[in-house]
C-alpha cells in the first residue's frame, strides 16, 4: 500500500458562535473569533489517500481526477465563501478546523476511484491544523 497526498488552498471567512450560548459566553470561550462579521484565512487542504500502484500507469490514483474532485467537492464550494453562511454543512456546525476536516471528510469519502480516503489535513494557519482519519 502507498499513502499519496494531493494539496489544495481555499480562501474563507467565518466566526465562532454557539446559538445556545449569551454573548457574554461565546465572547468569553471565543474571544475575536465570536465577532458576527467573520474572519478569513487561507486555509491549506492535505488530501490523503492509499492504495496499490498500478502497474501500467504506476500510480495509485489518477492525479487530473484527484486534482478536479478536490476542485468540484470542495474548493468550488468553499473558495471566496462565508463558511457560516453559505456552506450548508456550517449552518448549524461551527466551522473550527477541527469540524472542516470532518465535513471535507464526508464530502470525499468515496468519491475517489481506486484508492481508499486516508487522511484529510487542514491548515488554517501555519502553525494550526486538524487531521481526520475517519471513524476508525
Amino acid at each position: 500500500m502507498i499513502l499519496l497526498t494531493r494539496k489544495a488552498e481555499f480562501s474563507s471567512a467565518h466566526y465562532y458562535w454557539n446559538d445556545a450560548w449569551s454573548a457574554e459566553e461565546n465572547l468569553r470561550v471565543f474571544g475575536k473569533c465570536s465577532n458576527r462579521n467573520g474572519h478569513g484565512h487561507n486555509y491549506t487542504l492535505e488530501v490523503t489517500v492509499a492504495g496499490e500502484i498500478d502497474p501500467t500507469s504506476g500510480f495509485v490514483v489518477d492525479l487530473k481526477e484527484l486534482k478536479t474532485i478536490l476542485e468540484r467537492e470542495v474548493v468550488s464550494v468553499y473558495d471566496h465563501r462565508h463558511l457560516n453562511l453559505e456552506v450548508p454543512e456550517f449552518k448549524t456546525t461551527i466551522p473550527t478546523t477541527e469540524n472542516i476536516a470532518l465535513a471535507i471528510w464526508n464530502r470525499l469519502d468515496g468519491k475517489i476511484p481506486n484508492a481508499r480516503l486516508h487522511r484529510v489535513r487542514v491548515y488554517e494557519m501555519a502553525d494550526l491544523f486538524a487531521d481526520y482519519y475517519g471513524e476508525r
